[in-house]
């Protein structure tokens, strides 16, 4: 069989792109391909794997900054050599510059980080933020083919980077049932108790990175300030994720007296169980390529309050479309959201759970088939 090469900067199945490449990279060992993953990290059930050849490149400090360079360096060595086996190169988006497939999971150029913090912080983000906007450019140009992950994403490739729309392809993520099936009352009631949460209150989850302003954590603060001063509120609001702004957001909670009406769980591997303490997911992201946390939610029967801009809410039927939330800087709308989810918990899951199945049929090994076929074909 042709060998494969995916240059990544993560194989783990904890989320976002790192679990899509997981996912590829699974599906094609499973078939009998040879795989080469040029990556900082490859999950062990991944390394375990005959087909499969991890190629380690060092990640300095931790730092994207850093590590980028080596990471497009090694691809490069890579493919000379599989390149002459007539071999299929497939990268995220601007981390290597190759003649193949690129998959763009989020795209620099539709998005810039508002980065908090000190003066040193904030430079070292908008150069990394200007680097990553010329390799991505460079390298979705090259690409013969390019898979966006919705057609939001699609939409941005073609408009702000003039990539001609024949080339740009969807493939929407796939889903894990093991690990994301409906969640049942007693599933529910159960997660509440092993977490901690009350079980005769509602439970908001928010499930994201707290680094930048991108997920707007911010605006669901704000919103959360202003429904906690309504004795009528009841709910509360787990916060799964870590990042540079965690400790401010937990000093501002506790300023405003809000402290005991939310939880920071911080970075989770176990998420699915989390998850499935919850009520409800918000995510008033200001820019989301996709969104498989609120997509997973989804899976479990979960209503999500998710930006109508982010590529996931393309999935939602449209008797969930109240939802959406129109501006993500606003915190009254927000609010608005919520307390119509409030009003009516029980309808809003139905809702959910009726999408649910139609989520679930595809499953990851489902996404992975047509996002290769797509690649073999263009060869």
């Amino acid at each position: 069989m042709t060998p494969w090469m995916i240059v990544a900067g993560d194989f783990t199945p904890l989320g976002g792109m790192d679990a899509a490449n997981h996912a590829l990279a699974r599906y094609l060992a499973a078939s009998g391909v040879e795989v080469h993953l040029v990556t900082h990290r490859a999950w062990p059930d991944l390394t375990a794997l005959a087909p499969v050849t991890v190629h380690r490149v060092w990640r300095p400090f931790g730092r994207h900054l850093l590590g980028s360079p080596l990471l497009a360096r090694e691809g490069g060595r890579v493919w000379r050599r599989l390149q002459r086996r007539h071999g299929h190169a497939l990268v995220n988006g601007g981390n290597c510059r190759l003649p193949g497939a690129n998959w763009v999971h989020y795209l620099h150029a539709a998005y810039t980080p508002i980065a908090r913090g000190s003066l040193s912080r904030r430079a070292k983000g908008s150069l990394a933020h200007r680097r990553d906007l010329e390799a991505e450019r460079a390298a979705l140009c090259a690409a013969p083919i390019v898979i966006a992950n919705s057609r939001r994403t699609r939409r941005d490739i073609v408009e702000r980077l003039g990539v001609p729309e024949r080339r740009v392809h969807v493939v929407y993520y796939g889903s894990d049932p093991t690990r994301f099936g409906l969640v049942t009352p007693a599933q529910r009631a159960a997660a509440k108790e092993a977490f901690g949460l009350v079980e005769s209150r509602p439970a908001v989850g928010f499930i994201g990175a707290l680094g930048d302003r991108r997920k707007g954590f911010d605006t669901l603060l704000d919103a959360w300030k202003t429904l906690c001063a309504d004795p009528a509120w009841d709910a509360d609001l787990a916060v799964v994720g870590s990042g540079a702004e965690l400790p401010d957001w937990e000093a501002r909670a506790r300023a405003w007296g809000i402290g005991d009406r939310l939880r920071f769980f911080g970075f989770r591997a176990d998420v699915p169980d989390l998850m499935a303490a919850f009520d409800a997911v918000v995510h008033p992201a200001r820019y989301e390529a996709y969104g498989l946390g609120v997509h997973e939610a989804l899976c479990r029967g979960i209503p999500a309050i998710v930006s109508a801009s982010a590529g996931v809410a393309e999935r939602f039927s449209s008797d969930l479309s109240d939802l959406l939330i129109d501006d993500p800087d606003d915190p009254g709308e927000l609010c608005e959201r919520l307390r119509g989810w409030r009003a009516a918990v029980d309808g809003w899951r139905t809702r959910a759970a009726d999408l649910s199945p139609t989520l679930l049929s595809r499953t990851w090994d489902s996404m992975a088939a047509e996002l290769s076929a797509l690649v073999e074909r263009a060869a």
